[in-house]
């Protein structure tokens, strides 16, 4: 029987409080070679695992095991850490504002072999898209560009795991797309095992290769993100995915959907505005223009739907709509 890469076993971590925190009780294995995404509401112990795994908290209970071997947490080991990980958060507190890029990289690694040295961090700079500001000081980057310099760092001394806690929240969407299209890259052509914390479902969904959602410290459902995306085993996590329409039962009756289920979910590309000469019973309230979509804000009977359209340029605000509702979650 083959040892798990990465294994999570019953660990637990609670912090105390008139509202508990933390992670309860949790297990699961991570598989090497691929882009794991926690993803979970603030408060939900999504941080807290990702220190549990790297060493930099002491479980309650439970372990971490890599390749077999248990990781130790701050209580056991004098410098907290697995030296197989590295972990990359927001904040680049540990960069060299002062030096320039490729001497933050090049100081991590030994000089016993100058040659080695600069071919690696040549290869990094190369790997993360930083030739054209290799030579400029850390200070003068945008918040895009240091946090490449801050994983370029993490990735000098070439670890098994790379931990990313909600990495780019300081990253502007023009920089954040290509830095994950860099990161995909890296983990396809090295092998590379990356474990990332998030709030985006936008970073998820295009990243990962295996989600897992967090609700209350604990482990709520697992899976690939196109599968839970089209079917999602709890409201919970159609929340997070997408910016849903939530409805109640009344108020999906409304909308010409029975069912005997507390709550509907409907995705804005699953409602659709059609043309009717008898059934107008939607008004659009809004039209947003979204870029390369637009997304209607409609309202019956003080329902309110979100409805995405490649072309509004034939609707217009107040106008009366037909509106068909392709798919449903019922829950």
């Amino acid at each position: 029987m083959s040892v798990p890469f990465l294994q999570i076993s019953a660990v637990s971590k609670l912090y105390p409080g008139d509202v508990p925190s933390g992670l309860k009780p949790t297990t699961f294995n991570i598989e090497p070679g691929k882009v794991t995404a926690i993803i979970g509401s603030s408060g939900s112990g999504k941080s807290t695992l990702l220190h549990l795994i790297f060493g930099l908290l002491t479980p309650d209970a439970g372990a971490v095991y890599f390749k077999g071997d248990r990781v130790w947490g701050p209580e056991e080991k004098l410098i907290p850490g697995h030296d197989a990980m590295r972990m990359v958060t927001q904040e680049t507190n540990d960069v060299n504002l002062f030096a320039k890029v490729h001497e933050n990289i090049s100081v991590l690694l030994p000089n016993t072999d100058v040659e080695v040295k600069k071919n690696r961090t040549d290869q990094l700079i190369d790997q993360l898209n930083m030739r054209r500001i290799a030579n400029k000081r850390v200070a003068d980057l945008s918040g895009g560009e240091r946090q490449r310099v801050a994983i370029a760092r993490a990735l000098a001394r070439q670890p098994e795991v790379l931990l990313l806690d909600e990495p780019f929240n300081q990253v502007d969407t023009s920089f954040r797309d290509g830095l994950q299209q860099d990161i995909r890259s890296i983990v396809k052509n090295t092998g590379l095992t990356v474990i990332m914390v998030s709030h985006d479902p936008a970073e998820v969904l295009s990243m990962a290769d295996d989600l897992i959602v967090l609700k209350d410290g604990e482990i709520l459902e697992s899976g690939a993100p196109r599968q839970m995306y089209q079917h999602p085993q709890n409201l919970y996590t159609a929340k997070l995915l997408t910016n849903s329409n939530i409805l109640t039962r009344e108020q999906a009756a409304i909308c010409g959907i029975q069912t005997d289920k507390e709550h509907v979910v409907i995705y804005p590309e699953w409602a659709h505005v059609t043309s009717s000469f008898t059934r107008k019973h939607f008004t659009i309230k809004h039209i947003l223009f979204k870029g390369a979509y637009d997304e209607l804000i409609l309202e019956n009977e003080g329902v309110e739907l979100r409805a995405t359209v490649t072309d509004s340029s034939k609707l217009k605000e107040g106008e009366h709509v037909h509106v068909k509702v392709d798919r449903f979650l019922a829950f």
